[in-house]
């Protein structure tokens, strides 16, 4: 397996973050169809091509002039196309975009009213940007968690105050990741859309599919349930245990070890 620096998201990663990344991309897709998609930070390239798929023409804008050509080389289409440049130099005409896509991308420099300039520079007047931001309360201060390639994070009202002042019309989603219990409570299912999906295509399932129904019933009056969630990381924490426990994993491990001595002297 490839080193993984955790700088970009790769497709031969599987972890938390994938979920993060793919849910925001299955949100795009909702809104590109049809339109001219600009991604900034396009990374490895997979979001641009799932993009691709329903937008009429995706441009995926990377500052690395190595991924930008492995891009190029692993996602060929016709409608889509990688070029190198930066967040606060964006290398496309003005008014020539529908749809800005730019995920996890602000904390990676301090350029942050540069990159909204360029990018209120290359939307039409009618376009619509999508972006992703850690909430640096969550992420770093309560976490306690530094992550070495972000540069500049933003506290969720700095963020806000960012993308009001630069569009006269925004409206905020939050995202976590987890494992878990979802319960919603009937006739408001139709708020929630289910996403399935990989690297390579995303689908979209609208409402919510019911394994198991759960009843309240009284003959008096019934208190308000609404929909509420249930998240603990201990199923995954015992999934990744019961791994490193079987058979197959330790021998594997045991046959490795001597390659992983090898290379340890070898650098």
């Amino acid at each position: 397996m490839k080193n993984w620096t955790g700088e970009r998201l790769e497709t031969f990663v599987f972890s938390e973050t994938t979920f993060e990344h793919l849910h925001r991309y299955a949100l795009a897709i909702q809104l590109a169809v049809g339109k001219v998609v600009l991604d900034i930070a396009s990374g490895e390239g997979y979001g641009s091509n799932l993009l691709s798929d329903v937008a009429s023409n995706v441009i995926g804008v990377d500052v690395s002039e190595e991924v930008i050509e492995n891009a190029k080389k692993k996602y060929r289409k016709a409608n889509l196309d990688f070029v190198v440049g930066s967040a606060d130099h964006i290398p496309i005409p003005d008014k020539s975009i529908d749809v800005v896509v730019s995920f996890e991308t602000i904390e990676h420099h301090d350029k942050h009213d540069e990159m909204l300039f360029e990018i209120k520079r290359v939307l039409k007047d009618k376009g619509l940007m999508i972006m992703s931001s850690p909430n640096k309360l969550n992420y770093t201060d309560r976490s306690a968690y530094k992550n070495p390639f972000h540069v500049q994070e933003l506290y969720e009202n700095e963020f806000k105050a960012l993308i009001n002042k630069n569009f006269r019309m925004a409206t905020f989603l939050h995202q976590q990741t987890f494992y878990g219990s979802l319960i919603f409570a009937e006739g408001r299912s139709e708020f929630f859309v289910e996403y399935k999906g990989n690297y390579d295509a995303i689908t979209r399932q609208e409402g919510f599919t019911s394994y198991y129904i759960i009843a309240i019933a009284s003959d008096l009056a019934l208190p308000d349930v609404g929909s509420s969630l249930f998240k603990d990381s201990f199923a995954i924490k015992a999934l990744i245990d019961g791994i490193k426990k079987s058979r197959s994993f330790r021998l594997g491990y045991l046959l490795l070890t001597p390659l992983r001595s090898l290379r340890k002297i070898l650098k």
